[in-house]
């Protein structure tokens, strides 16, 4: 007789964009949860095309190509590739990733990833890009969302680093007021509820209102993804009930599975 899955009759709440939720959602699935998307945000892509070409056309000079999400790798590849149609034309950049879902899609592209903190957080990601000790007039370019922090680019200026930011998408809160699955949770609620970035956090407090729970509805316990993620819950009031112990989605899900597993 086989094992009861783990989240075998638990309601998860999952908050990710609807194109990245899917990854997530079949980790659950596969353990027995049912899974309730609400897509708290919408991710895009967003480039200003004459930037563009003007990054493009130095790419040659740039010492590292820094990336802060997998998004970012994402977009830029496929600007990279509609212009160009050989690797070889990225030059001798050296590639740099916030962590470990973001080396793994620059990975997928066959490139070796030379700088990854241990932490995956922006701070860290300058910290460790400075103690290779090859940033004193290195050229860099940093791949940002429109709501990428301005720590990493601070950092790497102070350490004489010139850097170069190319936009390539943007994050915005998905409208959950009339969602029939917005409707469910707020009528039944969930075991717990999983928070894989700030900008989700955020949309979660401004749309309070239409998430508010009905007073039979469960409250959901409040997981989050990482370091950032839960700086951004403490700043609004949002409880932390479990936190993945290395930023990613597996690491994510283990934490669930203690709080919550059978």
């Amino acid at each position: 007789m086989s094992a009861t899955p783990s989240l075998a009759g638990r309601r998860i709440a999952v908050t990710r964009a609807r194109e990245q939720s899917s990854e997530l959602a079949g980790k659950l699935a596969a353990l027995g949860a049912e899974v309730v998307e609400l897509p708290l945000i919408t991710i895009s892509k967003e480039i200003d095309k004459h930037v563009l070409l003007d990054v493009f056309t130095e790419l040659g000079s740039y010492d590292w190509i820094v990336f802060t999400s997998a998004n970012g790798v994402r977009y830029f590849f496929e600007e990279f590739f509609r212009i160009y149609d050989d690797i070889r034309s990225l030059g001798l950049l050296r590639f740099a990733a916030v962590g470990e879902a973001t080396a793994k899609a620059i990975a997928a592209h066959h490139l070796k990833i030379e700088c990854q903190p241990k932490i995956s957080t922006a701070a860290a990601l300058a910290d460790t890009l400075i103690e290779t000790g090859s940033l004193d007039s290195a050229k860099i370019l940093v791949i940002t969302g429109n709501q990428n922090r301005d720590e990493l680019v601070t950092k790497l200026e102070a350490a004489e680093a010139i850097v170069d930011e190319l936009q390539v998408y943007k994050t915005e809160q998905t409208d959950l007021t009339a969602d029939p699955v917005a409707a469910d949770f707020r009528a039944r609620g969930a075991d717990a509820i999983l928070f894989g970035s700030s900008s989700a956090v955020q949309s979660f407090a401004d749309q309070a209102a239409a998430l508010k729970l009905a007073k039979a509805a469960k409250r959901p316990l409040a997981g989050s993804i990482g370091p950032q993620t839960s700086e951004t819950m403490k700043k609004l009031g949002v409880p932390i009930d479990f936190t993945a112990k290395t930023p990613g989605l597996d690491s994510l899900v283990e934490a669930l599975v203690k709080k919550l597993g059978k």
